[in-house]
């Protein structure tokens, strides 16, 4: 509708409009207007007629089918291919809860006309099919007839029943003998017998119960209550019909003994107007059932509303359980395929090397052992990167398989180096992998004045800066367990700075022998503390063994980043990693992962994969930003855990108490979100844990 031909209608007027023209003409069930839509999507967009005459002509062989095998899809096809790819995969990809819920929706009574009969069997949730059925049979407390005349209406909407029936009915401690014989006394009930056993019905219902199943009434019962009805038996079979849930032809019969034959002409009379509808509708059943049409409608709306219910956001503590679920943390795995698969999705992570091992590997591998690791790293499948240091005597890794290191490696910050530092890149580059002694002695070679302290921690300053690393873990073990650098002493000169003052060194007991070290940060690099025990080393014994920290074999970094790959490649990658270890994406999430560029980054990679139908866009959780985006399965999997256990609290299905170091990946409190209220102060720091 335009109100004014001379000026242009915004598009959302328009859509506004037309959804209350929409909504006015939907409760015309033949519509015209509604109806020629139908008939233009099923005949003139999809040429149903066309489709049924070629089906009808392959039936008859006046038709074949050839398979022809061509180089590119057809025109035809290739519009065909395109929307599938467009439509229907993106919506396979649909969180169950959503699909349903948009299947619901549709206008049953107008498609049924049009298309035939759908069925509901598994649209209907069963939770509300139960909850409804007790409601109409009025067996909630909030229904529990309190007085003699509540009773009475009991007995009128639901027909005929048992003592025993009418008592599960009323009221705790209510007297309902006395409320009985009251109601008998004034002729408002009448006490039959049906199909064997002793009811009490209203008296309302005696000329029905007489004429539809033949059932007695007592002796001098008469007046108005004694004449007949048009219909009888459709009068209690829709009375049933309103007053339970999907039912089979047996159901009435074992209600009011009446015969099945005769039953069912009552009940085909009663779907022809349209009062029953037939269809499948309870899950588990075999055959096709009856439901009233109210009562249909009231359970599609029920379930609708359940469904738009788990659809909407989670809140927090439905997103801590769900990422210790999805990261393995409460379904550990097992041997050293488990911890293949877990170092896959922590791969790209910082993660400090004190609780790497000893918290977040062995949270996630059952029978976690170093050698398994170790075993990785000595077939060269597996390389660690520092990626800065974390304290005195601790430092960031990143775990990647050397076919991901070029793309989730990161790139390496502006590192000011200095005389040591480039004497040792210059030996590594030209020789390639190098052992302690050989670092050493290029050092000496490229006449810098130093000491063996000073070339070890220049060697852990290349190691922070993700340019060196090493073939095994060792050396990363030796750091954080605080074992001594230097077990016989130190020797040599004491390292400076680059003003050329002594930051570090030597310190010799009051013999005069010099005493051990162990390695300190300061300003930023490894520096020399003195510690350890006394004594006079064994002359050569440091030249020999060398540090615990130095052990191994040292190589560049660099050369495993090559080929140096495209922007794109590392973005995508990245997308890949984080859906893997997290399945939900939101701004805070990639944020806390200090990726550089941020979600900003990822976010037009992201809309692509949303386009592509690869992830999903949504509002998943609550209080998280409002671009959020999902892996395949993941929503359901955060939905289910909400649903099950509630918003707040409740031991998860998959796992019970769950402690968790306060760094760990799947520990979101402090990053992606805020931390619950405590008297205390925590803060995501090493050493410290969260209990879940």
């Amino acid at each position: 509708p335009r109100r004014r031909p001379d000026q242009r209608t915004p598009l959302w007027q328009q859509r506004q409009r037309a959804a209350d023209l929409l909504a006015v003409a939907a409760r015309y069930p033949t519509f015209p207007m509604l109806l020629e839509a139908t008939r233009e999507c099923v005949n003139d967009v999809f040429d149903l007629p066309g489709l049924r005459q070629l089906m009808a002509e392959l039936r008859s062989r006046k038709v074949r089918v050839v398979s022809v095998e061509t180089p590119r899809a057809s025109p035809f096809a290739r519009s065909l291919l395109f929307s599938w790819i467009a439509v229907y995969m993106y919506e396979g990809d649909a969180p169950l809860g959503e699909r349903r819920a948009a299947l619901l929706a549709l206008d049953r009574e107008l498609l049924a006309d049009l298309l035939g009969e759908e069925e509901l069997r598994e649209l209907l949730d069963p939770a509300v099919l139960a909850d409804v059925e007790l409601e109409l049979q009025r067996l909630g407390d909030a229904c529990l007839a309190r007085d003699a005349d509540e009773l009475h209406d009991h007995l009128r909407i639901l027909g005929p029943l048992s003592r025993l029936d009418l008592a599960v009915r009323a009221d705790v401690g209510a007297d309902v003998d006395a409320w009985i014989q009251r109601l008998i006394e004034e002729q408002r009930v009448i006490e039959v017998r049906i199909a064997g056993e002793d009811r009490l019905a209203a008296s309302d219902d005696a000329a029905r119960l007489r004429d539809g199943a033949g059932v007695a009434a007592p002796a001098g019962f008469g007046g108005v209550f004694a004449e007949s009805g048009d219909d009888s038996l459709g009068d209690l079979c829709l009375r049933f019909s309103r007053t339970h849930g999907p039912f089979v032809a047996g159901d009435i019969v074992r209600w009011i003994g009446v015969g099945e034959d005769r039953l069912r002409e009552a009940l085909q009379r009663l779907t022809a107007t349209g009062k029953v509808i037939r269809g499948e509708f309870r899950r588990g059943s075999g055959e096709r059932e009856y439901c009233n049409d109210d009562v249909l409608r009231l359970l599609r709306r029920r379930s609708l509303a359940a469904l738009r219910n788990e659809i909407e956001p989670v809140g927090a503590a439905a997103l801590v359980r769900f990422l210790g679920a999805w990261q393995g943390v409460t379904s550990p795995r097992r041997g050293a395929g488990g911890l293949a698969e877990v170092v896959g999705r922590l791969q790209g992570a910082p993660i400090a090397a004190s609780v790497l091992e000893s918290e977040v590997l062995r949270s996630r591998v059952e029978d976690y052992q170093p050698s398994q690791l170790d075993a990785l790293c000595a077939t060269g499948e597996l390389v660690w990167v520092g990626a800065g240091s974390v304290g005195a005597r601790d430092l960031r890794v990143r775990l990647l398989f050397r076919d991901q290191l070029r793309l989730l490696s990161g790139t390496p910050d502006g590192f000011s180096t200095e005389p040591v530092h480039e004497a040792l890149l210059a030996r590594l580059g030209e020789c390639g992998a190098s052992f302690w002694p050989d670092l050493v002695a290029a050092v000496a070679q490229a006449g810098v004045d130093y000491d063996q302290e000073s070339v070890l921690a220049g060697l852990w300053d290349l190691v922070c800066a993700g340019l060196v690393t090493n073939d095994a873990l060792a050396p990363v073990r030796a750091l954080v367990s605080n074992q001594p650098d230097f077990s016989s002493g130190a020797v040599g000169r004491s390292a400076k700075d680059s003003a050329g003052r002594s930051v570090g060194g030597s310190v010799k007991d009051p013999a005069g022998d010099p005493v051990g070290g162990s390695v300190g940060r300061s300003a930023g690099r490894f520096v020399r503390r003195t510690a350890g025990r006394r004594g006079r080393p064994r002359p050569g014994t440091l030249r020999r063994q060398g540090p615990a920290t130095g052990a191994g074999r040292w190589s560049l970094v660099a050369p495993m980043r090559e080929p140096a790959p495209a922007h794109t490649e590392i973005v995508y990658a990245q997308v890949q990693q984080l859906l893997d270890r997290y399945g939900i994406l939101a701004r805070e999430i990639v944020n806390g992962e200090g990726i550089e560029g941020g979600f900003a980054g990822l976010y037009p990679l992201l809309r692509l994969l949303e386009e592509r139908g690869e992830v999903r866009r949504g509002y998943f959780v609550a209080g998280l930003g409002a671009a959020q985006f999902a892996a395949p399965g993941a929503v359901d999997r955060l939905r289910n855990l909400r649903s099950e256990q509630g918003d707040v609290g409740g031991r998860d299905s998959e796992g019970g108490l769950v402690v968790l170091a306060a760094t760990d990946p799947a520990q979101p409190y402090g990053s992606v979100l805020p931390w619950p209220e405590t008297t205390g102060r925590p803060t995501r720091s090493v050493g410290a844990y969260v209990v879940i």
